[in-house]
């Protein structure tokens, strides 16, 4: 009868042993996530310690402002993964990348394969501004090419907030969504939880990530989440069990 009363479980309460996350900047000094190894060996050691079983990290390509490639991503995911054994960090990671849709994204999958998560899913971000011209139409190619696209955090696309039509018809256009686990506790601010209360309650999320780049970001998971479709919110986390490796 008081159940409304009970307190909110604090998030890593959410994640289980099978928990594996596949949104992480963990590679040192690639991107503006680990500023070099020692991060990277902190923040793998919080992933331990929370629980997660497995993690993809997925560092950022983006034309002329990160400018990395599979190749250099793998490179550097090999030479950490040695590091992270040598100071008995056992939990395994691969890598992916998270791809800045934009005019240069949409030249180059059609001439170069894409690092994804697992199989042909792959994980894509737009700008925080204002959505591409061309977004949906990108979509579309990257689909023919033989992906499936994952909208990293849509939640934060605050242009969005305001015409949830246009979530709608991301989802027609086959674009899965991956919620920012951070969101739920209110990290990005008040509106973008609003909003990611909207997508549980819709089902729109697919999948979920940590998006971790530094420690306040692990910090944030011993605080008490403020969303209350609990039970969505559980569901998505499970669905990400198919990205085991």
């Amino acid at each position: 009868m008081l159940s409304f009363l009970k307190s909110k479980p604090r998030l890593r309460e959410l994640l289980s042993d099978n928990y594996i996350d596949i949104h992480s900047h963990l590679l040192p000094g690639i991107d503006d996530g680990a500023r070099n190894i020692s991060d990277t060996i902190k923040l793998a050691k919080a992933f331990q310690e929370i629980g997660f079983s497995q993690f993809v990290t997925t560092p950022h390509i983006k034309n002329h402002f990160w400018d990395n490639s599979a190749e250099t991503i793998i490179a550097k995911q090999k030479e950490t993964a040695i590091v992270l054994e040598e100071n008995n960090i056992t939990i395994p990671f691969k890598t992916a990348s998270e791809y800045f849709m934009d005019d240069w994204f949409e030249n180059h999958f059609k001439t170069e394969k894409l690092l994804t998560i697992k199989d042909n899913y792959v994980l894509v971000e737009i700008s925080y501004i204002s959505p591409p011209a061309q977004l949906h139409k990108t979509l579309f190619d990257l689909r023919v090419a033989g992906y499936t696209p994952i909208l990293a955090h849509p939640e934060r696309y605050l242009y969005y907030h305001k015409n949830f039509n246009e979530y709608e018809k991301l989802k027609k256009s086959g674009c899965l969504f991956q919620l920012n686990l951070l969101a739920t506790m209110g990290y990005y601010g008040n509106e973008v939880t609003r909003i990611t209360e909207e997508l549980l309650k819709k089902g729109m999320y697919n999948f979920v990530g940590s998006d971790v780049h530094h420690r306040s970001h692990i910090q944030a998971f011993d605080q008490k989440i403020k969303v209350n479709s609990i039970a969505a919110l559980k569901e998505v986390i499970k669905n990400n069990e198919i990205f085991k490796f």
